[in-house]
């Protein structure tokens, strides 16, 4: 028997108050046909699958019974470690309208973080994605030390001696289990979400329904987007953006979910959907502009120059707007025109022609960047936030004003301000409850006032918007006491398109050594337009004299535009790309300095000797 859905008319007045099965009754009740959630099923050509409101709200139900039936409930934490996948969406819900807390856990953790998140959690079940999971997991259930007691296997034919995920749905559901539904409060933890550990062990920052809530009706206040817009949900669920952007917001405003379970195909899968919004870590950003300016490279020059143009058209109607005056009406013209000819085709070519909101956070985004995608009239809004502030502290908003290369202003859910030495401190309505203790407990690190101590270091301007300066702990003390900006440097250095990835190093050092990541897709570009040929692939080509000048170029280029200090004076150049496979980037794609550094431990010793 289907329970009824509770209406729109049980939401508290106050909508900082609703909870997320609140909010699921709600879509299914006044938007019940309207599609929810599309995946595709292994073939990348297969037609999508999907599911509409209202039957999101019954097959949750369902398989809540089911969880319930394993002994899940009020309370439990429950770990999930699949990708981006209908069972994984589907039972994030189906666990919180059960009162559970749902655990999401990055693919590529090393099993020592596995272990710690685990015992850290206390969860005695994990949802898992097929055999290579089941193989990293089944240790932890026979682990005297760690509770974990059974696995939930969603592919068929991998679960052997473990619970098969399609036994879950239960139908018919008993009766007497309604009552046990959609109960939670406000005040009740929605998701712990583990830090991704760029400096140490992870740590479980717990988010209330209340907390994410607030912040979702924060970010709704300074975007502008089409009713139930499309989402491409392709980043790990364990990030706190993506569980924002794919799973409480499109609750929250009953929009249309794509699941693209492979992150490589994500390009595929904005052509197909041609979305009207996109967010990218800035290592997103860098290697679609790195794609683009590699074709542009190749056009002829005829072509180019009509592009060329339609750039500068473009970003001068940008800056127009980033000084909030209207466009004289003679350029406003000019951009439209050039805009529906030339940049629209191009864009149209990727699938970004319908994009409107365009966004970006985690870390510094290079201005470089953000001005080449001006260029296509595109306005990157970077944000800044923290798992600890529920994603979006700070943002760019096209609704209430944006700078190019600043983080945006407070949202509304968030004050800001910056300690003696720039480090920036943030409280409100959407800053965490504390961290989870292995008993249970939640520990706060809010100061007396309600602050939080974030780690960045920044600025904030007369305006009010926050520029980034970079992490707390990753500042460089030279051995003369002068303080460096390693992203700084960094993003000057991948100005250059045959530099993709950077590190700077010389803590405690008399001067700064990099270490640059040859970024092989640009390279072949380049090299095709200079008439360079090298045999041997990109290590072949890395090696080639003028490749290497060309380098050299690119990094006194960047040292003619900072101080003293902050120039680089001797590099190494890798042509093997930093990936959280191979654990240099966390599964955010930042980068883990620590792991670099040891990797590289000879490199940079070398970089040093005379």
């Amino acid at each position: 028997m289907t329970s009824a859905p509770r209406t729109a008319g049980d939401l508290p007045d106050d909508p900082a108050d609703r909870t997320l099965p609140r909010l699921l009754a709600r879509n299914a009740h006044e938007y019940p046909r309207l599609p929810g959630l599309s995946w595709q099923s292994g073939d990348p050509d297969a037609d999508w699958t999907t599911l509409g409101w209202a039957e999101i709200h019954e097959h949750t139900r369902r398989l809540a019974a089911g969880y319930r039936a394993l002994g899940v409930g009020r309370g439990d934490h429950v770990l999930l470690m699949m990708v981006n996948r209908p069972e994984h969406w589907l039972s994030d819900l189906a666990l919180v309208r059960l009162g559970a807390i749902p655990v999401s856990v990055y693919g590529t953790a090393a099993p020592e973080q596995i272990t710690h998140i685990a015992r850290n959690c206390r969860a005695r079940l994990a949802v898992v994605g097929g055999a290579d999971q089941v193989a990293v997991w089944e240790p932890l259930v026979a682990d005297a030390d760690t509770p974990l007691e059974r696995l939930v296997v969603a592919d068929a034919g991998a679960e052997g001696a473990h619970v098969p995920y399609g036994s879950l749905l239960r139908e018919p559901v008993p009766e007497r289990f309604a009552k046990e539904l959609d109960t939670a409060r406000p005040e009740d933890p929605l998701t712990v979400v583990y830090t991704s550990g760029t400096t140490g062990e992870p740590k479980g920052v717990v988010l209330t329904h209340r907390v994410v809530l607030s912040n979702a009706l924060a970010l709704d206040a300074v975007v502008e987007l089409p009713p139930h817009v499309e989402h491409i949900c392709y980043l790990p669920l364990a990030h706190i953006a993506e569980r924002m952007l794919g799973i409480y917001l499109p609750c929250h405003r009953a929009s249309h979910v794509y699941l693209c379970a492979d992150p490589t195909r994500v390009g595929e899968v904005v052509r197909k959907v041609r979305p009207a919004q996109f967010f990218g870590v800035p290592r997103i950003w860098e290697k679609l502009s790195a794609a683009v300016r590699a074709v542009l490279s190749l056009m002829p020059a005829d072509q180019r120059a009509v592009i060329d143009q339609a750039f500068e058209v473009a970003r001068e109607h940008v800056g127009y707007r980033e000084r909030g005056e209207t466009p004289p009406a003679e350029l406003e013209e000019r951009y439209v025109r050039v805009r529906r000819d030339v940049l629209v085709p191009m864009l149209a070519a990727g699938g970004l022609d319908r994009v409107t909101w365009a966004a970006s956070a985690s870390a510094p985004m290079p201005v470089d960047v953000v001005r080449f995608w001006a260029g296509f009239g595109i306005v990157i809004m970077d944000a800044w936030g923290l798992t600890e502030t529920a994603g979006v502290a700070t943002g760019n908003s096209p609704k209430t004003g944006f700078r190019l290369g600043s983080v945006g202003r407070p949202v509304e859910s968030a004050e800001i301000r910056t300690a003696g030495d720039g480090e920036i401190l943030v409280r409100g309505a959407s800053v965490f409850s504390g961290y989870l203790q292995p008993d249970g407990s939640v520990r706060s690190v809010l100061d007396a006032d309600g602050w939080l101590a974030t780690g960045d270091i920044g600025r904030i301007d007369e305006d009010g918007y926050l520029w980034l300066t970079d992490r707390k702990k990753e500042m460089i003390i030279t051995s003369t006491g002068k303080n460096v900006s390693p992203a700084l440097v960094e993003n000057a250095l991948k100005e250059h398109p045959l530099i993709g990835q950077a590190m700077v190093h010389g803590d405690n050092r008399s001067y700064l050594v990099a270490l640059l990541v040859f970024d092989a897709e640009a390279a072949s570009a380049w090299a095709a337009a200079h008439g360079v040929e090298a045999e041997g692939g990109p290590a072949g080509l890395a090696r080639h004299p003028a490749v290497r000048a060309e380098v050299d170029r690119a990094v006194a280029a960047a040292n003619a535009r900072l101080n003293r200090t902050e120039q680089v004076k001797r590099y190494e150049l890798l042509t093997e790309e930093w990936g959280p496979a191979t654990g240099e980037l966390t599964p955010s794609l930042k980068m883990r300095r620590r792991v670099i550094r040891d990797k590289y431990a000879d490199a940079l010793s070398g970089l040093y000797e005379d």
